[in-house]
This record gives C-alpha cells, sequence and structure tokens, in this order.
C-alpha cells in the first residue's frame, strides 16, 4: 500500500451524526416535482422509501464550494484527489417508517474505501454507512449503504464501457422527459450544487459529457414512485440499485418495473434501450 492508499484508508471507520425534524414541506414539493395531485401532508405522514433524501441537506458555506459545485475536498469525507465524483449505487434496508414531524439523527461512517485501476485510469470507491434514528430510538429505522466513486478527468479517446441492453418484459412503464426545470427542481430540493446537473457549459465543456446528467438519485426516485404507482399496497423490506450508464437530459429515458411475488425487478433505460440503472426491491409478505 502506498502512502496516498494509507492515507485514504485512514478514514475508515470515521463518523458523523446529523440531526433534522422532517418537516412537511419537501414532501410536498416533491410530490409536486413527480407530478402526483396535491394532497395534505400532516404530521405521521411515512415518508416514501428514498423521500428521507429530502433531508439531511449539506450546508456547506459558499467560500467552502469547490469548481465542480461541491464542498471542497476533505472534510467527513476522505479527499480524494480526483476531479469526477458520481453516486454508483446504494442499498437499503427500511426497518420501520420514517415519518413527517419525527426527530431523526442520521449517523454516517466511512465503512470502507477502495482504489483500482480502470479502463480510464485510476478510481477509487468510497462506501458510507447511513443509519437513521427516529425520537431517540436506539435501534435504525432506516440503514443506507451509500457507494460513491471518484474518478479521473475525461480524456479525448477514452474507450467508453461497452452498453448493456435494457431487460424487456416490462409489466409497468413511464416514459420521463428530464428537461432543464426538472433536474433543477431536483437539485434545489435535495440543495445539490455539482454543476454536472444544471450547467450545460461546464459538464460539456470541462467535464466532457454531451449533456447535463440526471441525478442517479433521482432515476432511483423515479424507479420507486412507478412501484408506489402500481403496488400502492407495498411495503418495501430492501432496495438496492446500480448506475450503469449515464442518463443526459437529451431525451426522454424510461423507468420500468416487473413484480415476481415478493420481488420486484424495477430498471431505467435510455432512447436507445440501454440500461442505465439496474434495481431490486423485496417486499414483506
Amino acid at each position: 500500500m502506498n502512502p496516498a492508499e494509507q492515507d485514504l484508508a485512514a478514514w475508515i471507520g470515521r463518523s458523523d451524526t446529523v440531526h433534522d425534524t422532517l418537516g412537511p414541506t419537501p414532501v410536498a414539493a416533491l410530490t409536486a416535482t413527480l407530478d402526483h395531485p396535491a394532497a395534505p401532508v400532516t404530521v405521521g405522514t411515512p415518508l416514501p422509501p428514498l423521500w428521507h433524501w429530502l433531508y439531511f441537506l449539506p450546508m456547506h458555506r459558499q467560500s467552502e464550494i469547490g469548481p465542480d459545485g461541491h464542498a471542497r475536498r476533505g472534510g467527513f469525507l476522505p479527499p480524494v484527489p480526483l476531479p469526477r465524483r458520481m453516486w454508483a449505487g446504494s442499498q437499503f434496508q427500511f426497518h420501520a417508517p420514517v415519518r413527517v414531524g419525527d426527530a431523526v439523527a442520521r449517523k454516517s461512517t466511512i465503512n470502507d474505501v477502495t482504489q483500482k485501476d480502470g479502463r480510464t485510469g485510476k478510481l477509487v470507491f468510497v462506501k458510507v454507512k447511513h443509519e437513521l434514528f427516529r425520537n431517540g430510538a436506539e435501534s435504525p429505522a432506516l440503514t443506507e449503504f451509500h457507494d460513491i466513486v471518484y474518478r479521473e478527468s475525461k480524456r479525448p479517446g477514452d474507450a467508453e464501457p461497452p452498453p448493456t441492453p435494457a431487460p424487456t418484459g416490462a409489466a409497468w412503464q413511464r416514459e420521463i422527459v428530464p428537461d432543464d426545470v426538472l433536474l433543477f427542481r431536483y437539485s434545489a430540493l435535495t440543495f445539490n450544487g455539482h454543476r454536472i446537473h444544471y450547467d450545460r457549459r461546464y459538464v460539456t465543456e470541462v467535464e466532457g459529457y454531451p449533456g447535463l446528467i440526471v441525478h442517479g438519485p433521482l432515476i432511483a426516485t423515479l424507479l420507486m414512485d412507478l412501484l408506489r404507482r402500481h403496488a400502492s399496497e407495498a411495503d418495501v423490506a430492501t432496495f438496492r440499485f446500480r448506475a450503469v450508464r449515464p442518463t443526459f437530459d437529451l431525451h426522454p429515458f424510461r423507468v420500468n418495473g416487473l413484480r415476481e411475488g415478493n420481488t420486484v425487478k424495477l430498471w431505467a433505460q435510455d432512447h436507445e434501450g440501454w440500461l442505465t440503472m439496474d434495481a431490486v426491491a423485496t417486499l414483506r409478505s
């Protein structure tokens, strides 16, 4: 292990706890953003799965923001010396409902840091464990493992990984138009300053992508929203998703689902039929 790897490994086990009270306004705002009819949001209303991302927002000072719109490296997350950062996937266990009005503590722990050499250069994977404790409970209501990948800058001639065809046979489908307003509203709701989601000149000229990138968590939320639209009675026990390929705002994309007993296969595909996100939910009996 070289010195740089040793330095990053030293972050494993570090933890941080933040607190938030789950107010109704973010729930009403995301309800509108996902194009649901307005409905009363009162104390005790359970959050749909993944909507906890509306809380515990990063409140970095403006002077602490780096050139990509993220907070500068360091602090709780390890100071990975690679410029591109993406949300690669997450795994969840839903132990108990989290409700509007709850006072919630989120404990975050650096679970692992792994460095690899990929076909486009060096990669660093950081896995963060988040646990949500509601109203002073000792056991978590929700456990999440969040996978972050850091990459080198995109270079001319870099080989892209071959695309994977999306599955067929979906029972549920919905077409999503990822326009600038949808991406802006989700960035605002999650206080996400990452410029790849709203700054077209930055994302094309600096990071080398063809268009604005649709947030991975937004796509995951849309997949879970598809499940809620077609199986409103479902009680989700676990959920995991993996980002496969970036989705850009240049074309509509599709979210798909197929229920097989207590397992729900969910996936997103781009306008060419390539798989962009793969996910599975398990339901309680």
